[in-house]
Order: C-alpha cells, then sequence, then structure tokens
C-alpha cells in the first residue's frame, strides 16, 4: 500500500541570497498545479477525497499543517480512521505525496500561507474523481486550535 511521504530539500546562503530547493522531486505525472491561499488564519480546507489522483503539496510561505487519511469504503468512510498529520513550512523546503485513495485536510497557521499543489490529473478528470466531505468528519484541527 503507497502512504503519504516527505520529499525533503534545502537551502543554500551565499553572498548573492539564498536558494531553496526539492531535487528529487520529479514532474513526470503532475498534469496541472495551483495555488490555495485562505483568507483568515487558522482556516481549514477539507475534506477531499480522490480514488485516481495523487497530489504534491509544497508550502512556499508561511505554515501549515497537511493531514491525510487513507480512505477504507468510498459510500462511507469509518470516522475511526487513523489521520496523518504533516507540518510543512516555507522555511524548510518539502514536498508532501499523497497517493490516490487519500483523503486530504489543510489548515493554514498564518493568513499569509501560500500552499503550491500539483495533481497527477487534468481538471477534467479530476472533476469525476472528487468526493468531498465535511471538515470535521475527522477532527485534527480542534487540538491545534485549542493549543494556539
Amino acid at each position: 500500500m503507497e502512504k503519504p511521504i516527505l520529499i525533503k530539500g534545502d537551502s543554500v546562503v551565499d553572498h548573492r541570497g539564498k536558494v531553496s530547493f526539492v531535487n528529487d522531486f520529479d514532474f513526470k505525472d503532475i498534469k496541472r498545479f495551483y495555488f490555495s491561499q485562505n483568507h483568515q488564519a487558522n482556516f481549514v480546507r477539507a475534506w477531499q477525497c480522490h480514488k485516481h489522483e495523487a497530489k504534491y503539496f509544497t508550502v512556499i510561505q508561511g505554515t501549515a499543517l497537511i493531514c491525510t487519511v487513507k480512505i477504507d469504503n468510498w459510500n462511507n468512510p469509518s470516522k475511526d480512521l487513523p489521520i496523518q498529520e504533516f507540518i510543512i513550512s516555507a522555511e524548510k523546503p518539502t514536498i508532501l505525496r499523497i497517493p490516490k485513495g487519500f483523503a486530504n485536510g489543510i489548515m493554514n497557521f498564518s493568513k499569509d500561507t501560500k500552499i503550491l499543489i500539483f495533481a497527477t490529473t487534468t481538471l477534467s478528470e479530476t472533476s469525476q474523481d472528487d468526493i468531498r466531505l465535511a471538515p470535521d468528519y475527522w477532527n485534527p484541527w480542534k487540538k491545534v486550535v485549542k493549543s494556539l
């Protein structure tokens, strides 16, 4: 079974400035990309589920909590499924790969957080594959908000 993985990058600084990179990322399956930015801090965008689409997330500004859940039943997913949590920051270049068969959700930690998302399907393909659940269907967000 595939599972989400972090593809780590790095940064170098010299007299000219800073260069950040994720050299182990391969674009071969990417068919489109888009940006996501919320209108306020601690906003939750969840849950998007895809049977056939894989996604890659990288935070290019700010910090976000990105959560994933492996779907067990597409008609009625269990509410007791394990949630994987990843905190991704623009300060440490990283790409999170979420394979097909997973739900994903995002909470940005600041209003200026900006996320770049790469997808393995076209827009018309994903429209046939997009399943949405309520933001609190699984709720890892409540513990984050309590700690802020």
